[in-house]
């Protein structure tokens, strides 16, 4: 399948010289992700008179570029599973390419059966550059076909994320833009410029939210300056003002975020609840609890709450095994359910909060939320923020209390992206360093000698080598540190 070209607008290259597009087109990127129109609304099916309560699951897709090919060559994980079957689980390399191109099966036949499916995706921008790199086309194919098909639209969501699959809170704040930024090129190079407007919604890698002020700031801004509307976030990585839980997790919030010097922003957030993650989307238990909500009010006006989840879209047994089935049948058992009586659906996020703003629910009725810990934080910062204050009550509150953190918060809280990772960290941040530094002797941001150094500056703060430990993953990055040295200018 082609993707189709969009009028005025110059088409991506698929790859430059064997890289994927990650940079040199930004006013291009500009130009199709600032619109401020609905892009579901006049496609979606829905009406929230008819409903009493929705969910939303997004899965969760990723595999590392490492330097294990010939000669140190960058190869994508998956290519060395199936390269080395024997080795841990990588006899279940077949099993995870399937799972990243069976809803290109599951939705067609969903929808030709009469069902009315949901689903929001969401790729690491190096997994997407492996099934280039393997020639999977049958798996892109697959993803294009229900990515660029009105008829697919809104049944499929994607979601933006970092393209090197970076933790927010432990990657270089100049970085983050550079990451989103990657991943929209490359997204745009795959499936087309139109496809890419309608990404409106981010998935943070680990669903890592960060809580140091500025970081968070940072983090927020770049989302907004490239075009996103909403954020996903987990349950316990937010608060309220008043420091105290989520008490309608089911309802779109308002994530307010301050910085070290007092400026504020707030961007939409949907909010993923806590538990098992990929048994809970395995049996589509969001279904199961949505049937047991009822209908609230924002203000005065009433919605449908919205139970969300995500989870890895591959991997654990749960999700390889019985998810299948149990999606294809919860979306049989509401088509079964007919249109005679308030029921419960599936959304997407961008769906959702489109009808809700068409319904006069807009986002400055949503309630206020903040990243965890922050209700402490500006209590003893006071009334006059400064980078100074907020540093001083950051030391204060970690000397009174050895669990108040400014890493942020994720799904696997069981873990530090930092501590005990000096030999991963440090190179991160002088090749960050090195390269914001000598960029500008890259010459063509279009050309491979930028996209090269982008690549590893991105590469090397993929969370997989900080997530298994001492031992290859670690090597892997310094491998990756000297081959991105030498892909810059030597001073």
């Amino acid at each position: 399948m082609v993707v189709a070209a969009s009028p005025g607008l110059e088409n991506l290259p698929a790859l430059i010289e064997g890289l994927p597009p990650l940079a040199g087109w930004e006013d291009t990127l500009q130009t199709v992700t600032s619109g401020t129109d609905p892009v579901f609304l006049d496609r979606s099916n829905l009406r929230l008179s008819d409903i009493s309560a929705g969910f939303a699951i997004a899965l969760h897709m990723h595999q590392p570029t490492i330097p294990a090919g010939d000669g140190g060559a960058l190869i994508n994980n998956l290519q060395y599973m199936f390269d080395h079957p024997y080795e841990g689980d990588n006899h279940n390399a077949a099993p995870f390419a399937y799972c990243y191109a069976r809803m290109g099966d599951f939705i067609p036949e969903l929808v030709a059966q009469g069902c009315n499916p949901r689903v929001m995706l969401d790729y690491s921008g190096t997994l997407l550059w492996g099934f280039q790199q393997m020639g999977r086309h049958d798996i892109l194919d697959k993803l294009r076909q229900i990515t660029c098909d009105r008829a697919y639209q809104p049944h499929v969501e994607w979601l933006g994320t970092l393209w090197g699959h970076a933790v927010v809170p432990s990657t270089p704040v100049p970085d983050l833009k550079l990451h989103i930024r990657a991943w929209q090129h490359h997204f745009a190079a795959l499936f087309g410029w139109e496809a890419l407007g309608r990404v409106k919604g981010f998935s943070p890698p680990e669903m890592h939210l960060p809580n140091h002020p500025d970081v968070l700031y940072g983090f927020v801004e770049a989302l907004l300056d490239c075009g996103y509307r909403w954020l996903l976030v987990q349950e316990h990585t937010i608060e309220t003002p008043e420091g105290a839980g989520i008490s309608q997790p089911h309802v779109p919030h308002r994530l307010r975020v301050q910085n070290s010097q007092g400026a504020v922003l707030e961007i939409p957030v949907l909010i993923k609840t806590q538990g098992s993650d990929t048994k809970l989307v395995a049996q589509m238990q969001p279904y199961a609890e949505a049937k047991s909500c009822q209908r609230t009010t924002l203000g005065s006006r009433p919605l449908p709450p919205l139970v969300t989840q995500i989870s890895d879209g591959e991997n654990g047994g749960v999700m390889m095994n019985e998810f299948p089935g149990m999606f294809k049948r919860a979306w049989h058992d509401m088509r079964q359910q007919g249109s005679g009586r308030m029921g419960t659906v599936g959304f997407n996020g961008t769906e959702y909060l489109e009808l809700l703003t068409a319904a006069g629910i807009t986002p400055d009725t949503f309630p206020v939320c903040q990243a965890r810990g922050h209700h402490r934080l500006w209590q003893t910062v006071g009334t006059a923020p400064s980078p100074t204050a907020v540093a001083t009550a950051i030391e204060t509150l970690q000397t009174q209390d050895g669990g108040f953190t400014m890493e942020g918060g994720s799904w696997t809280n069981d873990r530090s992206w930092v501590a005990g990772y000096d030999n991963v960290m440090q190179p991160m941040q002088r090749l960050s360093a090195r390269f914001h530094q000598f960029s500008s002797h890259l010459g063509d941001r279009q050309g491979a000698p930028y996209q090269r150094a982008l690549l590893y500056t991105l590469l090397l703060e993929t969370s997989c080598f900080r997530y298994w430990g001492q031992g290859s993953w670690t090597d892997y990055a310094q491998t990756l540190y000297r081959q991105g040295l030498a892909a810059l200018p030597q001073p």
